[in-house]
């Protein structure tokens, strides 16, 4: 089975069409466990999300604050494993339709074996994968798997990425274009800052890519200004603390769903 990477470039072209950014959504594996990350995924598109990203659970989330951390720590010590990760990117894909990605650092993808991830992704309808810290230049044979499966391969630009950089990885990456819109780790921010506008319009002019910008949108507003510049809004921290800040499993959906919902709301205000 082949992934879902034109399902992907659909959907953000679709959005582009509507003359508004997509919401992109990112929610951790295995929390607050399988079975309801799975449903945490259902509720953020019956908000309103175009696109969802899944995370891989890490022990040492580099880029990751500390409201995903908690989640990640969370999911680990439930015994979650990239079985029941492809179990939430195919329950959710199904249920959904929408495009599914894994957001994930590169270890536990060496660890499982290149070939073995990229075709259990594709075979659970997965569209891609977000790869943080993985070299671009040490990317060519995740990349011939990805492509032959049918997955995107979405590399993180940052602020402090220059221009020529910026062209490296654009050039190298499909789907979208991930643009970190600060230095530091991922959680809300009082504001996302000039600092983002300027890497999208610099990495605009390398690619032709959808660029959407993560890191730090927590509210509507937030998003209507991001949506402004960008093709893509990427949420994550905020739709996590929703769930970690719930009494319980059930309030927790409700408020993620309801979280979507102004979010969507706030890209088409742009």
């Amino acid at each position: 089975m082949s992934g879902n990477i034109e399902l992907l470039s659909a959907t953000l072209a679709a959005a582009k069409a509507e003359d508004r950014a997509a919401l992109i959504a990112y929610l951790p594996a295995g929390f607050p466990s399988v079975d309801g990350g799975i449903e945490a995924v259902k509720a953020v598109v019956a908000g309103g999300a175009d696109v969802v990203e899944v995370g891989l659970p890490h022990s040492d989330p580099v880029l990751d604050g500390p409201v995903i951390q908690t989640a990640d720590d969370i999911a680990l010590r439930g015994g979650v494993k990239i079985a029941d990760v492809m179990r939430t990117v195919r329950e959710a894909y199904e249920a959904t339709g929408v495009p599914i990605l894994v957001m994930t650092y590169w270890n536990p993808i060496d660890r499982y074996g290149i070939e073995r991830f990229t075709a259990e992704l594709a075979d659970a309808g997965g569209a891609g994968c977000i790869l943080p810290d993985l070299p671009v230049q040490e990317s060519s044979v995740w990349r011939e798997h990805a492509d032959k499966h049918g997955l995107a391969t979405v590399f993180v630009v940052a602020p402090s990425s220059m221009d020529e950089r910026l062209a490296t990885i654009t050039a190298a990456g499909s789907g979208f274009v991930y643009a970190a819109s600060l230095m530091g780790v991922t959680g809300t921010r009082e504001s996302v800052g000039e600092q983002a506008q300027d890497l999208v319009r610099r990495t605009r002019a390398t690619t032709g890519l959808p660029v959407c910008v993560g890191l730090g949108v927590s509210n509507a507003q937030q998003a209507a200004e991001v949506a402004a510049f960008a093709d893509g809004v990427i949420v994550g921290s905020a739709f996590v603390k929703r769930m970690l800040d719930a009494p319980d499993e059930e309030s927790g959906l409700a408020a993620v769903r309801s979280l979507a919902g102004e979010l969507a709301e706030g890209v088409r205000k742009r």
